[in-house]
């Protein structure tokens, strides 16, 4: 439970944090870029907060999958929540060295703990009706088809580049792992945890967990954590410094905060890139509705001047001046 002595922030750390471009894409590449991000989340925590990191998977769960499918003449395919789970592990441990290594420099006594974490969605999301999510290779129209009929793959023609699968992306509807994270930031801990929206769980009749191939938003996972750890802050890392109206147009207007009804009202107009930055207020505005305080969101370079109110954009349920 957040005090007002401690704050608790679920810091959701964006793609473009691990692979900053196509000719960056290896590991050693992938850590020096994790190395950047914990620098400034190390300065958050030197703030004082206390902090829960999540973040996305995509192009990692992609190399796992192309590595399976060029494999597959001598091994057996790595299933969609396996996949997820090896990068939790994988990105969850670039993290941690960091953080070992950026806590040592600063000589601050904190140490960081991974959740390999699973997210409970409804076997019965209409998702699971109409897959969307892009996963894995482009492929030519008839192995396409093939991998349809054999594997009950969905495939579509993807804006004229191939053809790919697409997998359903289910609402979060229970962090499994909710109490191990609390008593981790309870006891001081910096958690990284729900890596990739978490590993997509449902419950059979018996109420047992089996893992489903789908792929859960991750800011979506991410405000539904925060609104679990009763979290003070939602702060959301991304490519810009701050939210824009009339984005990328002659028209364009930085915003420094938002109120909740604000967000709602631009988000209806259109102002805000499906495939960017309307994933990421929709999940803020789930989050206050549910309760949550506020939310923030900034590129990671400038994180220790957004949480001063230097930059980035803040968004409350009402104006901060009411």
């Amino acid at each position: 439970m957040a005090s007002e002595e401690r704050k608790v922030a679920v810091v959701a750390v964006g793609g473009n944090s691990l692979i900053k471009d196509k000719a960056h894409k290896t590991v050693p590449d992938q850590y020096a870029a994790a190395s950047e991000s914990m620098q400034h989340i190390a300065g958050m925590i030197e703030q004082g907060w206390d902090v829960v990191i999540t973040h996305g998977n995509g192009p990692q769960v992609g190399f796992i999958l192309r590595r399976a499918e060029l494999a597959l003449h001598e091994l057996h395919p790595v299933p969609l929540d396996s996949c997820g789970a090896d990068t939790q592990g994988a990105i969850g441990y670039m993290f941690q060295r960091a953080l070992y290594n950026e806590f040592k420099r600063r000589g601050l006594p904190k140490q960081a703990a991974t959740v390999v974490t699973q997210v409970l969605v409804d076997r019965e999301d209409p998702a699971f009706e109409n897959p969307t999510k892009p996963i894995g290779s482009f492929m030519d129209e008839a192995t396409a088809k093939q991998h349809a009929e054999q594997d009950g793959w969905a495939v579509v023609e993807d804006a004229g580049r191939g053809w790919r699968r697409v997998v359903p992306s289910p609402l979060p509807v229970r962090i499994i792992e909710q109490n191990a994270i609390q008593a981790l930031v309870d006891s001081g801990f910096v958690v990284i945890g729900v890596g990739g929206g978490g590993i997509p769980v449902v419950e059979d009749e018996q109420g047992h967990l089996v893992g489903v191939e789908a792929v859960i938003d991750k800011d979506f996972a991410s405000a539904l954590l925060a609104n679990s750890l009763e979290a003070d802050l939602l702060l959301i890392s991304t490519a810009v410094e701050k939210v824009a109206l009339h984005y990328n147009t002659p028209q364009q207007r930085w915003l420094d905060s938002m109120t909740l009804a604000e967000a709602k009202r631009y988000l209806e107009e259109g102002h805000f890139g499906m495939g960017s930055m309307e994933p990421k207020i929709r999940a803020i505005i789930q989050f206050l509705e549910r309760g949550g305080k506020e939310a923030l969101i900034t590129d990671p370079e400038n994180i220790e001047r957004a949480l001063l109110g230097e930059t980035g954009t803040r968004i409350t349920r009402s104006s901060l001046h009411a």
